[in-house]
């Protein structure tokens, strides 16, 4: 029932921060671990197709199953810092959890799988408790712990499974930080060691097979920047006499014997070659996948390797020589990020992914025009880390999200030219912090006041640039966004200091190239370290990493003094004249709210009531009150006077509030609302109840009501969790009765519909609408709850429609469409569309 009123329209995730995090699939869709789930990313569509959550842990490593006819896979295996290992299934489209594997007493970091001949899996994963286990799945869901390695004090930071050829028999390579790779192979039940090969002088970072017909390569890795491959051959009993012929010069081999069936093969291992081009610790290599040749399939001899020196290196042997050469270098140059952790290759070979320190995923193309040249892609973004606060623009075109990776990000709806449906993706980051970032508020279309983990709060506007490019991105005309953000005074751009905190604004004048002479004379200091980082760009599509780090930020315009401890939460009025904002407080003193000027940004007022923090502030949409909640359990409501000519800027007066002794809730209110006609507002606690209250407007009155009659006024709705969110929807329902959502501590969403004046002893008062399955859900607290301003959808509403039924669209599109923000603790940004018709 609830899949047909919340869709998914968007996901805004990252990978997490482990090696072997990233598998791209043979029918071409990327799994990635994204805190606690496995995101499904298509990156033709460029989108999030489905999360798989059944973790309780960071996903660590993530691995399709091959198939060896080179299909799309079936299964795909992921482990975790919850010491399991899960196999998901494909079933009716849909992936399910199939196997779940578990004994392993520490987070596995590494996994892979093969299927054996009977239609088997076998599973290796490797742990940090300094065990690698082999596991088998058959066909009935049943598993089996084949064989458990200890290798004492050290770790096996990578483990690769494959066949050795012209035998069914499983040979597993594991490299560690003993600065080897060893190599097992499976005999009559047992698993034995067949060598160890030695040669790096670093920790073994990754190894990774590929089958070329009758032979098998290794490709490994290491902390010492190179890449050793391996080549595995079998040896039949007339090798031997070419060992005396000393004319030949010949690598080392090394043999060993595997006895299958009743026979016995023996197998050579030889050092094929070293690649020497990575500046630091090379963290992943990955094989081009199998193409079909004249119907047979063939392992191309292309390898991709990332390096944490910020760039990823394809090689492949030349023609001719034989000898193995870099072919094509791209990455970073520049920027103040770390490197890649880990790369992997498209099915066809036409495009390369890496994932990056910051969990960002950095796509390049074959450039089509270009012989060898490549461009970067456009990819899907998100938070590192848990996202604390998000905010609608009040024209719902774009979401910003604030996140304790320290960044401000702004999400907006892209569509290409020849697309039929748009994608969201991340166009700006207005800010990267030193501090944790807890709160924002928008005031003003183009212009955002942030707080962190600081005493300070900022505030920063939109320069020049971002307009321009938001303008061609989201199709709308650039002249109707000049004249709304006041474009003469703006300035290009912001960068920001080597060592500071602050974004200076960039002006035309300062992207000036200097000339010859002026380069010369160095004036000062400060002139021979270029403080300016940022590059206007025009853009058509979504900007890439890098320059989301670099060419994006937005200028702080002012920074406000008076709190005494972090920042928590902050609210601003429907006219966006003023901002609320409270900080952590232990003590009635540090509890008060301070009121600020959005036009002066000086402090107008302080409101004291609370003992403890204040969790979450809301002015009515009517901005004729203030209401906030705390961690002391109770609420206070603030109304706004009239200004008089003696106070010209209205103060705020309590006018209403609970007490311990009358407070219905009985542990901290997290979260509150108000209705869309400022009638009532809603709160949400840790006790799992969520109350509306008021009226505050009296029926057929224009003052607002006297403190004494505000009170309960819907029965108590029991959620049956930690209601960590709660947002009223701005359109009412059809029979004119109120929309909420309700997000809890484990990461759902629930739809509520309340109608007042009909609260009776069975809560008849509220009408549940759904909510999230365990698909869409958070897999972690929800933090924030945002319905987009308007209704329809954003995005659809700009240059899309076409045609007579123009006009018929759009109302239905209005009438039926809602759209909800959330931000989670599980590191992302949903954004659902809810069709109120089904309701």
């Amino acid at each position: 029932m609830a899949a047909s009123i919340i869709e998914t329209c968007h996901v805004a995730c990252s990978a997490n921060r482990t090696p072997n995090v990233v598998s791209w699939g043979r029918g071409g869709t990327v799994a990635f671990g994204t805190c606690n789930s496995v995101a499904l990313y298509d990156p033709q569509e460029r989108r999030v197709v489905a999360l798989l959550n059944g973790h309780k842990g960071r996903v660590n490593a993530v691995k399709w199953v091959h198939k060896k006819d080179n299909a799309s896979e079936r299964h795909v295996v992921s482990g975790g810092s919850d010491n399991r290992i899960i196999l998901w299934e494909a079933q009716h489209g849909k992936f399910v959890q199939s196997v779940e594997c578990k004994g392993h007493t520490g987070p596995v970091n590494a996994v892979d799988a093969v299927y054996l001949e009977d239609s088997k899996i076998l599973i290796a994963s490797s742990s940090s408790d300094s065990t690698v286990r082999l596991w088998l799945c058959s066909d009935n869901k049943e598993v089996e712990c084949l064989h458990n390695v200890s290798f004492g004090s050290s770790f096996m930071m990578d483990v690769s499974l494959a066949l050795l050829p012209g035998t069914g028999v499983p040979i597993l390579a594991c490299g560690g930080d003993d600065s080897r790779v060893h190599l097992y192979v499976q005999e009559s039940g047992q698993l034995q060691k067949a060598m160890s090969l030695q040669g790096h002088e670093d920790w073994v970072r990754g190894a990774k097979w590929a089958c070329t017909g009758d032979e098998l390569l290794l490709a490994s890795c290491s902390q010492d920047s190179l890449i050793r491959v391996w080549r595995l051959c079998a040896k039949s009993g007339i090798d031997t006499h070419t060992e005396d012929d000393h004319t030949v010069i010949k690598m080392k081999e090394d043999v060993f014997e595997v006895k299958d069936r009743g026979m016995v093969s023996r197998f050579a291992v030889s050092l094929e070659t070293v690649l020497a081009g990575h500046e630091n610790w090379v963290y992943g290599v990955s094989w081009q996948p199998p193409v079909y040749d004249g119907g047979e399939l063939q392992q191309p001899l292309i390898l991709l390797s990332a390096s944490m020196d910020k760039t990823m290196i394809i090689w492949a042997p030349e023609e001719g020589s034989g000898v193995w050469v870099e072919q094509v270098r791209v990455g970073e140059v520049g920027g103040n990020t770390l490197g890649f952790y880990g790369c992997q290759m498209s099915p066809d070979g036409s495009m390369i992914l890496a994932h990056a320190f910051h969990g960002a995923l950095h796509l390049w193309c074959k450039d089509q025009d270009k012989e060898g040249g490549w461009r970067p892609g456009v990819v899907i973004s998100g938070h590192f880390n848990a996202v604390q606060d998000l905010s609608w623009d009040p024209e719902g075109e774009f979401v910003l999200s604030v996140g304790s990776d320290q960044t401000t990000r702004l999400f907006t709806p892209w569509r290409k030219q020849d697309s039929k449906r748009a994608t969201w993706h991340e166009i700006s980051r207005p800010q990267i912090h030193g501090y944790d970032m807890q709160c924002l508020a928008m005031v003003g279309r183009f212009q955002f006041v942030s707080g962190a983990d600081e005493k300070v709060l900022r505030v920063f506007q939109a320069p020049r640039n971002f307009v321009e490019n938001f303008a061609s991105i989201s199709g709308i005309s650039k002249e109707k966004l000049l004249q709304s953000s006041g474009s003469a005074s703006l300035p290009e751009g912001a960068s920001t200091p080597a060592l500071g905190l602050s974004n200076k604004a960039v002006f035309q004048g300062d992207l000036v190239p200097k000339t010859a002479e002026e380069e010369e004379r160095f004036s000062s200091i400060s002139d021979q370290y270029q403080e300016s980082y940022f590059h206007p760009l025009s853009l058509t599509e979504p900007p890439p990493e890098d320059h989301l780090l670099q060419n994006t930020l937005w200028p702080e315009v002012q920074k406000l003094y008076g709190h005494g401890f972090e920042m928590f939460c902050l609210a601003s009025d429907s006219a966006k004249t003023l901002v609320a904002s409270a900080c952590k407080a232990s003590k009635a003193e540090h509890a008060a709210v301070l009121l600020w000027s959005t036009a002066t940004w000086r402090q107008l007022q302080t409101l004291p009531y609370h003992t403890l923090t204040v969790t979450q502030m809301a002015f009515s949409p009517d901005a004729k009150f203030l209401l906030a909640v705390s961690r002391d359990r109770t609420w206070s409501l603030w109304r706004r006077k009239l200004p008089t000519p003696e106070n010209p800027e209205p103060p705020f007066s309590l006018c209403a509030h609970t007490a311990k002794d009358t407070a219905t809730h009985s542990r901290i209110i997290w979260s509150c609302d108000w209705s869309p006609d400022s009638k009532y507002f809603v709160t949400s606690s840790r006790d799992k109840k969520v109350i509306v209250w008021g009226p505050c407007v009296p029926e057929g009155s224009e003052e607002p009501a006297f403190p004494s009659e505000i009170k309960p006024c819907s029965s108590i709705l029991d959620v049956g969790d930690s209601a960590t969110a709660v947002a009223f929807c701005p359109s009412l329902c059809s029979d004119r009765s109120y929309l909420l959502a309700v997000g809890l501590e484990c990461g759902q969403i629930l739809l509520y519909r309340w109608r007042p004046g009909q609260e009776g002893v069975s809560g008849s008062d509220w009408i549940s609408g759904g909510g999230t399955d365990t698909l869409q859900s958070h897999t972690l607290a929800v933090k924030r709850l945002r319905w987009r301003p308007r209704a329809g959808r954003a995005g659809l509403e700009n240059g899309e429609m076409d045609g007579p039924s123009d006009t018929e669209r759009k109302l239905e599109e209005k009438s039926s469409w809602v759209q909800l923000a959330s931000a989670g603790a599980d590191h992302s940004v949903k954004i659902f569309n809810v069709n109120k018709r089904t309701l």
